[in-house]
């Protein structure tokens, strides 16, 4: 068990607000459940007075939390294979594979990705979440910072709050995108389908961004560089697909494919056949929590993005000089 030490400060948009709801934003580490015990304990404070979760907040007030780190959830260890890009004592970079779920979830309570991180690194146990500060989709590949100290936690998830950490994603789109662009438009859960994710009227939704352009066009797609000013949940696959250009294999929102005049047996296939949605997270980079010192990695295209590539652009060159 170890003991620590966190604070913030209550925002004037946040005036009004609950002091457990309240706790929720400026900690998001750690569940609003834990957050209301350590309120009744005590262990979190009003300008160093012991205050109640329903309590309203003025703005302005300084909020402290005091406690001891426990370990969470009972998720069970299992040795699943990862590939580490980097390590060290502040952190884990990890290119995570298509098809793995990050977190335990109803219906997922094994074989994700905390439940290898617990069995590489059992000290992960005390970490909110077992380090993990960020999240991929299950069926998006690429690379993820996992915390591997406290202090490592909450600097990583502030900076990601901050939108200081650089996050570029490369994904194949159905439909020709005639030029870069951004997309600035709040998503919030979808109207109807409420496992779903949409864009949403302003009052509705949490503000999202993302940044476009085009690395090559084929005949019916266009390879496209993304990249998140904010991380929503399915934040890329929704403004894509808002904009009228779905991933390639989205199975939630993509629509039917598309295939071009003249297409070969092989790109049908391909298109046809390619179960989930093309977007992979490239480029990661952050300052480092325990140096200050920026660092960047890359991890290159999976094999079935870089034959989807291959099979478009063979298709591309075929017509193009037919």
């Amino acid at each position: 068990m170890e003991k620590f030490y966190l604070e913030g400060k209550v925002s004037s948009e946040q005036a009004g607000l609950r002091l457990d709801q309240v706790a929720s934003s400026l900690f998001p580490s750690y569940s609003r459940a834990r957050l209301q015990l350590w309120i009744k304990a005590g262990n979190l404070l009003v300008d160093g007075d012991k205050a109640k979760n329903k309590q309203k907040l003025l703005g302005g007030e300084l909020i402290t939390l005091s406690a001891i780190q426990e370990p969470q959830e009972q998720w069970q260890a299992e040795p699943l294979p990862l590939e580490i890009m980097y390590e060290d004592e502040s952190l884990l970079v990890i290119n995570k594979v298509a098809g793995l779920v990050v977190h335990p979830a109803a219906g997922n309570y094994s074989g994700t990705l905390l439940n290898a991180l617990l069995y590489h690194y059992p000290e992960l146990g005390t970490i909110p979440r077992a380090g993990i500060v960020h999240r991929l989709d299950k069926e998006t590949s690429g690379l993820m910072v996992v915390a591997r100290t406290l202090e490592s936690h909450r600097l990583l998830t502030e900076q990601i709050q901050a939108r200081e950490v650089n996050r570029e994603y490369q994904a194949v789109a159905i439909g020709l995108v005639t030029a870069g662009g951004t997309v600035d438009a709040p998503l919030g859960r979808h109207p109807v389908h409420r496992t779903k994710r949409a864009v949403v009227a302003e009052k509705n939704g949490k503000n999202a961004v993302t940044h476009y352009r085009v690395l090559k066009k084929y005949r019916a797609h266009t390879h496209l560089l993304v990249k998140l000013e904010t991380g929503r949940t399915h934040q890329i696959r929704v403004h894509m697909a808002h904009l009228g250009f779905p991933l390639i294999g989205d199975q939630v929102y993509g629509g039917r494919p598309r295939i071009p005049k003249a297409a070969s047996p092989e790109l049908i296939s391909m298109i046809t056949n390619f179960k989930r949605q093309a977007l992979h997270a490239w480029k990661l980079g952050l300052q480092h929590p325990g140096t200050g010192e920026f660092m960047a990695w890359e991890a290159e295209l999976p094999q079935d993005m870089l034959t989807l590539l291959s099979v478009l652009n063979a298709d591309y060159e075929q017509i193009d000089y037919e």
